[in-house]
């Protein structure tokens, strides 16, 4: 899998947003919120988004994965080569932070969307 796969996963949901923050990261957001980050020039292709408060403990703690780097406190986790896990399982990764971030977002900002 490469950063391609998970542009493609990203933008398949509505409203999503892509920009590049912090120089070289890759983010996916949804009413300005990021759901999922990649970074650019790292090797292997690794991506980071948030996961239910019920499962962060037992994904962060699965071979491959950890708490994501300053998020992990809002149940962020990093999988660390994106081709340790199916893209099938990416795919509903990814689609559980999308919905996990839009819920949180404001009344009128998921109106608008």
């Amino acid at each position: 899998m490469t950063i391609e796969d998970i542009r493609s996963i990203c933008t398949k949901l509505p409203a999503v947003t892509e920009d590049v923050k912090w120089g070289a990261d890759l983010c996916f957001c949804i009413g300005a919120k990021m759901f999922c980050v990649t970074g650019l020039d790292q090797t292997p292709v690794g991506v980071s988004f948030k996961v239910t408060d019920e499962e962060f403990e037992e994904v962060s703690a699965r071979p491959g994965f950890r708490p994501a780097d300053y998020v992990a406190r809002y149940k962020w986790v990093t999988v660390e080569d994106v081709k340790k896990i199916s893209k099938k399982e990416l795919e509903r990764f990814i689609k559980q932070s999308y919905e996990l971030v839009k819920a949180k977002l404001p009344k009128k900002v998921r109106e608008s969307l």
